[in-house]
């Protein structure tokens, strides 16, 4: 359900693109995101790497600020994965600073807007600034009802799959010592309690940026039956019209989950 008016959300379209076929009950549950292209935006401006990130930052509001009015009841983005650490150290060390000065300045406003916010991946990897400061995003909004932003920080999808592996071992483990039967609790559904999306519904849409097409480790679980959407715009250069293409084009597909076509 939209949260505003379609013409508040999407004051000026752009010619060619009508606000007025979003269907407001066909809206995707979860709407994950692969931002890419800040390096590349910030090349193309002989810019360092570290600016292109600073400005896919208004990228990210917007982003968020359209979802929520839209009625997106979950968003994640994916932030920083583990293979990021790789880059040069002058970069991740401005990226860390970056998450936690961002985050700091705009929680009062995720939180006024009724966002919930929390991440998935190995937070204790980060430094003790940055990780404060999603602690205290979530401390902040955790009881709030609106839309849930998932920051999906120092992410791994085939870490976090080993992690609920591990997890469900020892829980099998224990059983068998009880003198159960271990293998009644390797199921689906007790893997994916062990996950670090338990409780998060498998995203409905996923959208990458920059032109690629590529999955880059993020939710391998969970993304079975997602639907893609690709766009060659670069991550810093993404807006809210970006978006709603992105929803018109998801809305335009026929989910079969599996089954026979109808």
């Amino acid at each position: 359900m939209l949260h505003k008016p379609l013409d508040y959300i999407f004051p000026d379209p752009p010619e060619g693109l009508d606000p007025a076929l979003l269907n407001e009950e066909r809206v995707p549950q979860h709407v994950a995101v692969i931002m890419d292209g800040n390096g590349r935006w910030a090349k193309k401006r002989a810019l360092n790497r570290l600016r292109g990130h600073k400005a896919g930052i208004e990228a990210v509001r917007e982003t968020i600020r359209c979802a929520s009015d839209v009625g997106v009841r979950f968003l994640t983005i994916y932030s920083f994965s583990t293979e990021n650490w790789k880059r040069p150290e002058e970069e991740v060390v401005g990226l860390m600073d970056l998450f936690a000065k961002t985050m700091l300045a705009e929680v009062d406003g995720l939180h006024e807007e009724n966002v919930r916010v929390c991440t998935i991946g190995d937070m204790s990897a980060l430094p003790e600034e940055t990780r404060a400061a999603f602690d205290e995003a979530w401390e902040k909004t955790r009881n709030n009802t609106g839309m849930t932003l998932v920051v999906a920080v120092n992410y791994g999808a085939r870490q976090e799959i080993m992690h609920a592996v591990k997890a469900c071992v020892v829980n099998a483990m224990a059983v068998g010592h009880a003198g159960g039967n271990p293998l009644d609790l390797l199921t689906e559904e007790n893997f994916e309690r062990e996950l670090y999306t338990a409780g998060i519904p498998d995203p409905d849409l996923v959208i990458r940026t920059s032109g690629e097409m590529r999955i880059s480790n993020f939710l391998l679980w969970q993304i079975a039956y997602s639907e893609f959407y690709c766009t060659e715009v670069l991550w810093p250069d993404f807006n809210r019209y970006d978006f709603l293409r992105a929803l018109l084009d998801f809305q335009g597909r026929n989910r079969r989950f599996g089954a026979v076509n109808s």
